[in-house]
């Protein structure tokens, strides 16, 4: 069902690779949901995906863009205006990278290259994105920034090695950007923190699939779907959460704040 609560607005939608990303999800519900948008991710990433796909399914166009890149963002941001007709109202950063976690180099003998290579293209890249939109006065008033991360970012998941640091600097300019964007523009900028999903990047995590098991016996309500995810970030986008900024919204069934539950305690054979 459509509510049309992005109808008449314009945005940017990055990182959707194939069907099972977040991102993917979210560019179908918004064209769902009666916005129009463009799509964009870095050339590599779309040689390996299936993004003309979704392109055509939601009748967008595709620029291509290196989110580290200064003047590839000002030409995503310029073109995206021309091609949409004005100014951006929604932007979804879904943009996550770890040559170190791809490695399985643990967190204590971190390379220090592909490190820095993590931050810049995980966390970086949405600052860049919101100084070149700011310059270019790309965003509307009371536009809305949804940038995705993980609770790796507040508690230690040994597996999630460096791109945990990254993920809590995402959320740290995601606050201090929001000061800002918001004194000027009235422009949001939030983060959603996701449960395990079942996503091409998620999945090359070791030890992925037992994880996602314990979290969805952990959470009440059990982990949240890509799907259920991009649901929430169209009403982040939409005029309904006008007066959210700055905030890390947790997106997990309810796993973020369980200690332990029943379900956990039987599969590990103790009684509650």
């Amino acid at each position: 069902m459509s509510y049309n609560l992005l109808k008449g607005k314009r945005g940017i939608i990055t990182g959707a690779l194939d069907e099972n990303s977040i991102a993917w999800k979210v560019a179908e519900k918004a064209n769902e949901e009666g916005g129009t948008f463009v799509l964009t991710n870095a050339p590599i990433a779309m040689r390996m995906g299936e993004i003309n796909k979704l392109a055509e399914k939601t009748g967008s166009q595709i620029i291509p863009a290196d989110a580290t890149s200064v003047e590839d963002l000002t030409e995503l941001f310029t073109k995206s205006q021309e091609i949409l007709g004005g100014k951006i109202d929604f932007v979804l950063h879904s943009i996550g990278m770890s040559v170190n976690i791809r490695k399985k180099i643990p967190y204590t003998e971190l390379n220090y290259e592909y490190y820095t290579k993590g931050i810049d293209v995980s966390a970086f890249s949405l600052h860049k994105m919101l100084s070149v939109a700011k310059k270019l006065d790309a965003i509307n008033e009371w536009g809305s920034v949804v940038a995705l991360t993980y609770a790796a970012a507040q508690r230690v998941y040994p597996f999630y090695t460096d791109m945990a640091d990254i993920k809590a600097m995402l959320e740290s300019i995601t606050r201090s950007f929001g000061y800002h964007y918001g004194i000027e523009k009235k422009v949001r900028i939030n983060t959603v923190s996701q449960s395990p999903t079942k996503t091409k990047a998620g999945s090359g995590i070791k030890g992925f699939g037992d994880f996602f098991d314990y979290a969805n016996a952990l959470s009440p309500l059990g982990n949240a779907s890509a799907e259920d995810c991009a649901n929430y970030c169209i009403t982040l986008f939409s005029d309904l959460t006008r007066m959210v900024t700055m905030q890390n919204l947790y997106h997990d069934g309810g796993y973020s704040t369980t200690g332990v539950s029943d379900v956990l305690l039987k599969k590990l054979g103790i009684e509650g």
